[in-house]
Parts: C-alpha cells; sequence; structure tokens
C-alpha cells in the first residue's frame, strides 16, 4: 500500500475537516494596500457558512506602489523586475498575514488555508489584444511558495489561470461568490463592486443559474485615484470633495463613453490596460477639453464611471423592485452612489453590509471562499462560466 507524503496527508485532513480557518488575501488595481481577511467556514458549495472573524487593510509604502506600478498594465516592462517582485510579493504578504495573525492574538498554527488573489499586473482576454494566435491570458504575481514558506501555511493562489484554461476569460470572479453567499429566492439582485474596475452579478430571483450574469461594466476607481494622483498628490478623492466642486463636462463625458467596450455583449473583461490616463487624455483631445480644470477632470470622470454603471443596469435589467447592493471603494464615494440613486429610482441601493458581508473585505472574503471550494467543493456550471475549482497548491515545506 502506497503511503502519501506528509503535505497531503495534512491536505487530505484540512479538507476533511467541518470547519475550517482561512485567510483571503486580495490586492486589487488600486494599489493601495493588502485586504486581510481571517474567515470561518462550514460546508461548501450552496451550504456554505461563513463568518468574518477578523478583517484589516495594511496599506502599502509609497516605494512598494511605485515598484508594482513600474511594471502594472504595461505592454512593455522589466522582465527582471517582474521576476524579482514575484518572489518579493510572496515573502511580503506572508510577513503581512503574520504581522496581521499576532495583531489578533491567531497562532498561525490555528490557521489551516491560505487563500491569496496575487497582485493583477497585466489582463489580456482576447477581445483586447486581437492575436489571432494567442488565447485569453492574465498575469497575477506573488508566488505562493514564498507565502506559505514564510508563514508555515498551507497556501493557495493562482486562481484565475484555470478560469482561462476552462474557456473563461479569468475575470470577474466575484460570481462564485456572490451566488454562493448572496442569493436570496424571490428577489432579483444586484451585487455591485466598484473597485479599480466595476463588476456586477446578477442574481435572479428564481435562482436559475442560466440567468445568472457576472461581468465587467468599465471603470471603477481606477480613473479617478489616476487622476487624483496626477494632480492633486493624493490617493483618492475621500468623500469625493473635489469630484464634488467640480463641474460634469458634458462633451468630455460623451467621448469618454465613446469606447466598443461598451457596446459589447457581456460578460466582458477590462482593466486598467484600457481605462488609463492614456485613454482620458486622448478623449481630451477629442472633445478639446485639454485646458479643464482639475476639479472639473475629477467630477467629470466620477459621473464617468457612475454613468457608465448606470447605463449598464438600465440597459440590461428592469430596474424597478431591483436590489443593488455595494461593495468596495466606490461603495464610499458618494458622487457615485448619489448619481445611481438618481438614475436608478426604481432600485434600492444598500452596502452589502446589510447581507452581513463587510464590504471593504467582500473581495478578501470571495478568495477565502475560492480557496474552501478548492479544498473540498465542487465544481458549479453557473450561466456561462467554465465549471472549474480554482487555485494552486503550495506547501510550507
Amino acid at each position: 500500500m502506497v503511503s502519501l507524503n506528509k503535505n497531503l496527508q495534512k491536505l487530505f485532513s484540512i479538507a476533511q475537516k467541518t470547519e475550517k480557518i482561512i485567510v483571503g488575501l486580495m490586492s486589487g488595481t488600486s494599489l493601495d494596500g493588502l485586504d486581510i481577511a481571517l474567515c470561518r467556514f462550514t460546508e461548501n458549495g450552496l451550504k456554505t457558512q461563513f463568518r468574518l472573524l477578523h478583517f484589516t487593510t495594511i496599506s502599502y509604502q509609497e516605494a512598494f506602489k511605485k515598484e508594482i506600478q513600474s511594471v502594472f498594465a504595461k505592454r512593455e516592462a522589466d522582465l527582471e523586475k517582474v521576476c524579482l517582485l514575484n518572489a518579493f510579493i510572496g515573502n511580503y504578504y506572508g510577513e503581512l498575514v503574520l504581522e496581521a495573525l499576532a495583531g489578533w492574538g491567531v497562532d498561525p498554527g490555528e490557521v489551516d488555508l491560505i487563500a491569496s488573489h496575487g497582485q493583477t499586473i497585466y489582463h489580456a482576454p482576447k477581445r483586447l489584444h486581437l492575436q489571432a494566435d494567442y488565447p485569453n491570458a492574465t498575469l497575477q504575481i506573488g508566488d505562493g511558495d514564498h507565502l506559505a514558506v514564510k508563514t508555515g501555511i498551507l497556501t493557495v493562489s493562482d486562481f484565475r489561470q484555470k478560469h482561462i484554461a476552462a474557456g473563461g476569460e479569468g475575470a470577474p470572479l466575484a460570481l462564485y461568490g456572490d451566488v454562493l453567499l448572496g442569493s436570496k429566492p424571490g428577489e432579483n439582485r444586484l451585487l455591485l463592486n466598484i473597485g479599480g474596475i466595476a463588476n456586477l452579478t446578477y442574481l435572479p430571483a428564481d435562482g436559475d443559474y442560466v440567468k445568472i450574469l457576472c461581468t465587467d461594466i468599465g471603470p471603477g476607481n481606477t480613473l479617478i485615484d489616476a487622476a487624483c494622483q496626477k494632480y492633486f498628490n493624493l490617493p483618492f478623492d475621500e468623500d469625493a470633495k473635489i469630484a464634488l466642486s467640480g463641474k460634469v463636462s458634458d462633451v468630455l463625458l460623451a467621448a469618454l463613453l465613446n469606447q466598443p467596450f461598451f457596446d459589447e455583449v457581456a460578460p466582458k473583461t477590462t482593466g486598467p490596460e484600457l481605462f488609463s490616463l492614456d485613454y482620458v487624455a486622448i478623449a481630451q483631445q477629442q472633445s478639446n477639453t485639454l485646458k479643464i480644470s482639475p476639479e472639473d477632470l475629477l467630477c467629470t470622470l466620477s459621473a464617468f464611471t457612475a454613468k457608465s454603471i448606470s447605463g449598464f443596469i438600465s440597459a440590461n435589467f428592469k430596474v424597478e423592485g431591483l436590489h443593488l447592493f455595494t461593495s468596495g471603494g466606490g461603495a464610499k464615494n458618494p458622487y457615485i452612489v448619489n448619481y445611481l440613486k438618481t438614475a436608478l429610482p426604481g432600485a434600492t441601493i444598500e452596502d452589502t453590509g446589510v447581507l452581513g458581508i463587510n464590504p471593504d473585505a467582500k473581495e478578501a472574503i470571495l478568495f477565502a471562499l475560492l480557496g474552501n471550494e478548492a479544498l473540498c467543493g465542487e465544481p458549479v456550471a453557473i450561466g456561462n462560466n467554465p465549471a472549474a475549482l480554482m487555485g494552486k497548491f503550495s506547501f510550507p515545506l
């Protein structure tokens, strides 16, 4: 009889536990910091029950942000820097996890699994790269082996590759967590995440998986944040103070919305590779608004995010009676939220906190949930998304 090595024995032992403690990690395109969610899970699939035990965001130092930005969303980048950052980020995440656990008084030995999204540096669906001989592709760095060895905790990472290998575009993965944690029979729901990119999941009242839709919509905070950093030396527009001090340029807004992506049939994905400050500069040239004030630019970019979201929702769903739940940094932006409430008067708009899901922690919780599914779940077909369990396992030693 062949015996299993100690790592596989421990993996199977964890998978069979009735209750699992999992750390979910998320670092988005905003590069503001690492979201760390400590969760308790029981069951899996539609029977999943979870409790958020602790949550924190540990902010990145400016020097680290600049290192990532040097290779982020660039068609040409320093290959040595990409290689070095892949290892560095894995170790760095490990240090931040240990720091968070120590702050919570949690021994690393109590944690069954770390589920890490990694740091996206390039997202290239075929619709955008347009190279006939190449498939959909995406790249997240922050090596799982380094994270596992640094913390001594079993780690699962690199979730998006399986989604692509099985026929998807690698995003948005919010679908799986939204379906398992956010569905309610008899209620049509939209779970809207306004992170760097805005994405949503539609959950029909009848629970028919064929009708479920998860898609990117367009820019969330990415352009607003980039403009804040460029013109005001601020990481983001806190409480939309700058946007609310400016005025919308209708001609610039029309130019920003004049993008084929918005006419493509969902589901679809996008990223900062498309929606960048270069995109804004081209729109300004086309609309003859290069001399617009920074305040008016921030206001117009905020309206661009809000209008692209509300326009997509109005065009694709019956708004009357719709329950809309927001998360991500944009859920705290009063300009965007108030715009949505005005543009979608028949919908009820609240953040995911009313569902028991901390809106700041939602994406980190999602990856903890995907880690739980990787351990003990079964592939689930949802809409036209691939039925696949995602993630690659890394052992501490």
